[in-house]
């Protein structure tokens, strides 16, 4: 069941096509803003790749590749998604995140799953919605 809403963010992604199996686009994101987690104002970091699927959907994956920064610690993350592009040239993933953190101010994510809703807009500006699950 969806929990508590712990996270909110936003940024700028920047797009690079990878080299692709099968015919099939496989492309890397990177991403980087700011928002707030538990709160505490933060800064966001993220690589991921998303392979297309034969339906024409993605599937992608943050490989421990995410980082999260703030005057209250810091955090790491990995995230698997699935989604698709949105007929205004954006994207829209929905998919599990899950943190980890010796900080104070992070640490009850420590073991926990959270799911995620990331929309990408036609300029590449991402909106990044974090939830515990109960």
């Amino acid at each position: 069941m969806l929990g508590k809403h712990v996270g909110s963010m936003q940024g700028a992604t920047e797009v690079k096509a990878l080299p692709s199996g099968y015919g099939m686009p496989k492309l890397e994101t990177s991403a980087e803003g700011e928002g707030t987690l538990l709160g505490h104002p933060v800064q966001f970091m993220a690589t991921y790749q998303a392979e297309m699927q034969p339906d024409g959907s993605f599937f992608g994956e943050c490989p421990n590749s995410g980082v999260i920064l703030s005057q209250a610690g810091a955090a790491t993350y990995r995230a698997t998604g699935a989604g698709h592009p949105t007929e205004d040239g954006g994207s829209k993933f929905r998919g599990a995140v899950y943190f980890a953190s010796h900080s104070e101010a992070f640490s009850e994510l420590n073991g926990k799953a959270c799911v995620y809703s990331w929309d990408v807009d036609a300029d590449g500006v991402a909106s990044w919605e974090i939830h515990v699950v109960d």
